[in-house]
C-alpha cells in the first residue's frame, strides 16, 4: 500500500520559486568585478533566472546539455545556477584557477555548448576558445557597454544583452528529479580530473541537510557570506540553502583578501561566513593589524582542508566566533560532516570543547561513514583506531561522468582517500590523506598533527609537513614554513617548539623556509609540488635537482 501524499519532484527550480513567493524582498548583495556593490532581491533574481532559461531555449539547447560558467561569486552566477538547471540543462562550473589547457580539456570532456565568464577571465577565454571544440556560444558576464569592441572571440555577447530581450515569465519544466543538474570536476591531482554529476534530487536533499540546526543552522535571520567559490561544488550548497531559507546573501566577487572580506562582513552585517582556512588566515592577519572586531558575525564554516586548532581558538577566544569545522568532497556534493556539539559536549570546559571542535565533526543525516583496515575490516569507533574512511548516501556519487576511472565504489561505499578516526560520539577526525601519511621506520606520522603544532607558533603564517626520502628510516617529516611578516624564527627554534607536544621521533628533521606555499585551485596546499621540490632534501641534494 502506498501513502496518499501529493507527488512533486524535488527540483532546483522549486527553490527559486519558493524564494520569489515567500521572501521576494530578501536581499542579495554582490561585489562586482567592476568594484562596486550591486543590490537586488530574490524577486529580481527569480525574474532574471527565467530570462536565462528563455535565452537558452532560444539557442535551441536540449535537455541535459551542459552550460559552463567561469565566474566569481556574484548575482549573475546565482541567476545562472537556477536558469540553467531549472530549464533542464546542466550547469558546469569550471574552476578559473586551473591552467588554460586544463580548462579546455574539461570543457571538451563535458561537451559544453555555452560558456559564460566574468570579464576577469577574458584572458583565459582568449587562450582557450579555439581549443573548445563543442562550445558554440560565448557570453561575457557584463553590461552591453562594457564588452570590448574586439576580443577575437567569434560571436561574443554581453550577458545583459543576451538575456535583456527575454521575458521574465517562464514555466519551469517538471522533469525527473533524478535528472542531471550540475557538473563539477575533481581537482585531478593524479591523471585527468573526473566529473561529479549531481542530480536535482541529490541537490535538494543536500540543501535540506545542510540547512538543519545540527549542520550549518541557516535561517531567514542570517546574513551569509559564501567565500567558498561557486565554481567549486556549488559553494558547499549555500546559494541553494539561502534560497530555501530566505537568508540574505553577500557575494564577495574576486576580492578575497583579508581587508576586502572584513569590510564586507562589517558593512553588510554578516552573521555566518564559509570558506577554506587560507582565506580565514588572511582575514585574521588583517584584523590583527588593524585591531578589528566583529559586530555581527557569530559563526564561520571552515572546510576544504583541516583547520588548525590555533585558528579555532583565535576565532573563539579573541572574536567570540564559533567555528563549525566541516568536511566533505566534490564527490559528496560536498558536505558530509559538521562539528556541531552535542548537549553534553556543550557543557564541557572551553579547552575540551575546542578539542572536539578541531575534529571534522559528525555525519549529517543522509551520510553514513565507516573506517576500515587494509583488509576492509571495519574498525571500532574509539577515537584511537585509524583507518581508511568510506562513505555512502543519496548525494554521494555512484560513478564519475562518462564512467571515468571505472567503478569507484567498494561494496557500495565510496573510498574517500582519507585516513581517519571516529570516536564514541561519532565525531570523525581526519588524521591524513592516505597519500600524505608519513611512514618512518615502520611507524606512522600524521602530517596534520605536525602542521597544527607549527601553526600554533606566533611566527608561523603557514606550514606544510611532507614526508621525504631518508636513507635509514625510509621517510622522515620535513616542515615547510612561511614566516609571519616581521619575524625571524629559526629552524631550531621551531623544532624546540615541539618538545612535550609530540613524541621525539615525530618531530620534523628540518624546517625549510619559503616565501609562499603553492596552493591548488581550491585553496588547498599542494604537497605533491612540495615533495617534488624537497623530496631529496635530507639526502643533501638541492631542491628540484
Amino acid at each position: 500500500m502506498l501513502g496518499l501524499m501529493q507527488d512533486h519532484p524535488l527540483l532546483i527550480s522549486s527553490l527559486i520559486e519558493h524564494a520569489a513567493r515567500h521572501h521576494a524582498e530578501g536581499e542579495i548583495v554582490s561585489r562586482r568585478v567592476e568594484g562596486d556593490l550591486h543590490r537586488y532581491t530574490y524577486g529580481d533574481a527569480s525574474g532574471r533566472s527565467r530570462q536565462v532559461a528563455n535565452a537558452l531555449d532560444r539557442l535551441g539547447l536540449a535537455s541535459g546539455d551542459r552550460v559552463a560558467t567561469l565566474a566569481w561569486n556574484g548575482y549573475r552566477h546565482f541567476e545562472l545556477y537556477f536558469g540553467i538547471t531549472g530549464s533542464g540543462r546542466v550547469v558546469h562550473t569550471i574552476n578559473p584557477r586551473l591552467a588554460p589547457d586544463q580548462v579546455a580539456w574539461i570543457a571538451n570532456d563535458a561537451e559544453d555548448q555555452v560558456l559564460c565568464f566574468d570579464m576577469t577571465f577574458l584572458p583565459i577565454v582568449k587562450a582557450v576558445w579555439s581549443k573548445c571544440s563543442t562550445v558554440k556560444h560565448w557570453v561575457a558576464l557584463c553590461d552591453a557597454d562594457k564588452l570590448p569592441a574586439d576580443t577575437g572571440i567569434p560571436g561574443l555577447v554581453s550577458y545583459e544583452a543576451w538575456i535583456g530581450r527575454e521575458s521574465t515569465s517562464y514555466a519551469w519544466p517538471q522533469i525527473d528529479e533524478r535528472s542531471a543538474a550540475a557538473l563539477c570536476y575533481t581537482s585531478g591531482t593524479t591523471g585527468n580530473p573526473k566529473g561529479a554529476l549531481y542530480s536535482h534530487r541529490s541537490t535538494l536533499l543536500h540543501t535540506f541537510a545542510v540547512s538543519m540546526p545540527d549542520a550549518l543552522s541557516l535561517s531567514a535571520s542570517d546574513t551569509i557570506l559564501p567565500v567558498v567559490p561557486m565554481f567549486h561544488v556549488n559553494a558547499w550548497g549555500l546559494p541553494y540553502a539561502a534560497a530555501m531559507t530566505g537568508a540574505k546573501l553577500v557575494f564577495p566577487g574576486g576580492a578575497l583578501d583579508g581587508k576586502s572580506v572584513y569590510e564586507l562582513i562589517e558593512g553588510e552585517m554578516v552573521t555566518m561566513a564559509a570558506g577554506v582556512p587560507t582565506v580565514w588566515l588572511g582575514l585574521l592577519n588583517h584584523m590583527a593589524e588593524v585591531g578589528g572586531k566583529f559586530a555581527t558575525m557569530r559563526r564561520t564554516v571552515i572546510g576544504g582542508s583541516a583547520c588548525p586548532p590555533a585558528m579555532i581558538r583565535t576565532f573563539k577566544e579573541k572574536y567570540d566566533v564559533t567555528v563549525l569545522h566541516a568536511w566533505g568532497m566534490t564527490e559528496m556534493s560536498p558536505v558530509g560532516t559538521v562539528g556541531t556539539l552535542k548537549l553534553q559536549q556543550s557543557r564541557l570546559p572551553l579547552d575540551d570543547r575546542l578539542g572536539i571542535m578541531g575534529k571534522q565533526g559528525r555525519a549529517v543525516f543522509g551520510v553514513d561513514m565507516k573506517i576500515v583496515d587494509g583488509e576492509g575490516k571495519e574498525l571500532p569507533w574509539d577515537g584511537k583506531n585509524a583507518g581508511d574512511l568510506l562513505v555512502k548516501g543519496p548525494w554521494i556519487i555512484s560513478n564519475y561522468f562518462k564512467g571515468a576511472g571505472g567503478d569507484p565504489l567498494v561494496v557500495g561505499w565510496f573510498p574517500t582517500g582519507d585516513v581517519a578516526t571516529i570516536d564514541a560520539d561519532g565525531f570523525m577526525q581526519i588524521t591524513d590523506r592516505s597519500k600524505d601519511v608519513i611512514k618512518s621506520g615502520g611507524e606512522w606520522i600524521s602530517s596534520i598533527d605536525v602542521e597544527n603544532i607549527a601553526m600554533a607558533h606566533p611566527a608561523v603564517a603557514m606550514a606544510a609537513c611532507i614526508g621525504i626520502a631518508h636513507p635509514k628510516w625510509d621517510e622522515r617529516p620535513v616542515l615547510v614554513v612561511v614566516r609571519r611578516a616581521g619575524t625571524n624564527v629559526t629552524a631550531e627554534e621551531l623544532r624546540t617548539f615541539y618538545e612535550g607536544k609530540i613524541a621525539k621521533w615525530q618531530v620534523p628533521d628540518d624546517v625549510v623556509f619559503v616565501d609562499a606555499i603553492p596552493l591548488g585551485a581550491t585553496g588547498k596546499m599542494q604537497k605533491n609540488k612540495l615533495r617534488e621540490l624537497y623530496g631529496d632534501h635530507l639526502l643533501g641534494r638541492p631542491p628540484g635537482a
